[in-house]
């Protein structure tokens, strides 16, 4: 399965850096929308779109989680009667 770019991330920062620019905005308010499109940008890459994908993601989480859970309670010294 070949990978395509999204391009709606790119078109977004394009669009909204030049509005920003063309408003008048500051330098540091360009940046910010920039940086948070970005942002946006980079969940949607890392975490998977297609649903096997995110089936299979969330699977091995929850079996992470568990087996993490398993081992801190093996490791909890056992607590004395009161």
């Amino acid at each position: 399965m070949a990978l395509t770019p999204n391009l709606i991330p790119a078109s977004v920062t394009a669009v909204s850096g030049l509005a920003t620019v063309m408003a008048g905005a500051p330098w540091w308010g360009v940046v910010i929308c920039l940086v948070l499109t970005l942002a946006a940008t980079s969940v949607q890459t890392l975490f998977p779109q297609d649903s096997p994908d995110r089936l299979t993601w969330w699977t091995n989480r929850r079996t992470h989680r568990h087996l993490r859970r398993t081992r801190q309670q093996q490791n909890t010294p056992p607590t004395p009667p009161a």
